[in-house]
């Protein structure tokens, strides 16, 4: 086991079926709570001194960036080497700002190991968890918190809801790693009382939550539950005060819309807005101008207006994936904040790359933005985002 975080060892084992909605309340953005035998036991009231969990801002300061191995042939067929390619190259970038640590199947961890070797300024550890594919974003555990404490939320990944449909793919060892992660690096775990993904939530830190009503509002991981429902849970798991809800879309990719990939906090009160390209099919435009409609009269947790910042996606017909099927991700927004640095895709569309560039920059003035080719990546539907999660240093204690 690796040097356990500041934290009480617990479990939290919560269910949207276990205990009504309207009970957690009280309970779930507290930190520190040993293992609750009962949901009846984890609706008592939380002590006075218990400290409020909070899922921080990705510009918040890491202890870690992890990663995961791309694992099944089934999965990237003969694309496997090249998406390897693309882990180790994106793992090595990362690691010149932060330590990265990259979860391989027992039997691929020494090919990860000899893909992402060690170099002058590479911290990067490859630890054997059995996996199914490199999405640990979604799969991987979503962190919260408090002063001197951490817990992290496991969402009961379900393969993004894409049972008995064409998008289906292996998911249950990826659906283990985010409970085998906590145990591994001594941070309680917080069983979330809905289904969901990490890609599926973007926070200012100061208790505001973006998401789109498509990727929770959905039969597909919350059969049952309503809008209402699936906000209170949110807050109350993740200790956010308000959640501003995107329509997104339903059934036109394996996440049905995630926030990652369209609307993205850059500081308090500021959002960047994924603005689709030349090129692009017409119902993302639709995601686009609903968005777009909702940010301009929405206001945050603290009851400040918006602003919105666009981040124009480059010309579909003009970049080096455009050959690498309809799923390829062609999208900025899905970009990585790390310690001092913002990791950012580059297409091969020049002119847009260097916009991209330059948005990103102004909205990190402080930060080196670092455009990293993933193409072989972005060909399976997703991005820098969605192949990492952060996992935030422990606040001081006040």
């Amino acid at each position: 086991m690796h040097t356990p975080t500041p934290s009480r060892r617990g479990l939290l084992r919560f269910g949207a079926a276990a205990a009504p909605l309207i009970a957690l309340g009280s309970v779930l953005p507290t930190a520190g709570r040993a293992a609750a035998a009962t949901p009846a036991a984890a609706a008592a009231p939380a002590p006075a001194s218990a400290p409020l969990l909070r899922m921080p801002a990705e510009t918040d300061r890491h202890d870690r960036t992890f990663m995961a191995w791309p694992a099944l042939p089934s999965v990237w067929r003969t694309q496997l080497s090249a998406v390897r390619d693309d882990i180790a190259k994106l793992a090595h970038e990362i690691s010149r700002y932060e330590p990265v640590v990259v979860v391989a199947r027992p039997g691929q961890a020494a090919d990860a190991r000899y893909y992402c070797g060690p170099g002058a300024y590479h911290r990067i550890t490859v630890i054997e968890i059995s996996n199914d594919d490199l999405w640990i974003r979604d799969f991987g555990p979503t962190f919260v918190v408090g002063p001197g404490t951490i817990a992290g939320v496991d969402t009961n990944f379900n393969g993004w809801g894409k049972d008995g449909t064409p998008y289906y793919q292996r998911y249950a060892e990826d659906a283990a790693v985010a409970g085998t992660l906590l145990a591994e690096y001594g941070v309680d775990r917080i069983r979330a009382p809905f289904v969901g993904e990490g890609g599926a939530l973007e926070t200012d830190g100061e208790g505001t939550l973006l998401a789109t009503v498509s990727s929770w509002v959905n039969p597909n991981r919350n059969p049952g539950l309503s809008r209402d429902q699936v906000d209170r849970a949110l807050r109350t798991t993740l200790g956010m005060d308000k959640v501003i809800w995107l329509d997104g879309v339903a059934g036109q990719d394996i996440t049905d819309a995630h926030i990652d990939c369209l609307a993205r906090f850059t500081a308090p009160g500021r959002v960047l807005l994924d603005r689709p390209g030349p090129g692009t099919d017409r119902v993302w435009v639709e995601v686009y101008e609903q968005a777009k409609r909702a940010l301009s009269t929405a206001t945050d947790a603290r009851g400040r207006s918006l602003t919105v910042v666009e981040l124009p996606a480059p010309d579909r017909r003009r970049i080096r994936g455009r050959d690498l099927g309809k799923e390829f991700l062609s999208s900025y927004s899905n970009f990585y904040v790390a310690n001092g640095a913002v990791f950012v895709p580059q297409f091969g569309h020049a002119a847009a790359d260097a916009r991209a560039r330059a948005v990103l920059q102004a909205e990190f003035p402080t930060r080196d933005i670092v455009q990293v080719d993933i193409d072989n990546i972005a060909s399976g539907g997703g991005g820098i985002h969605c192949a990492t999660q952060s996992q935030p240093s422990v606040p001081p204690l006040r």
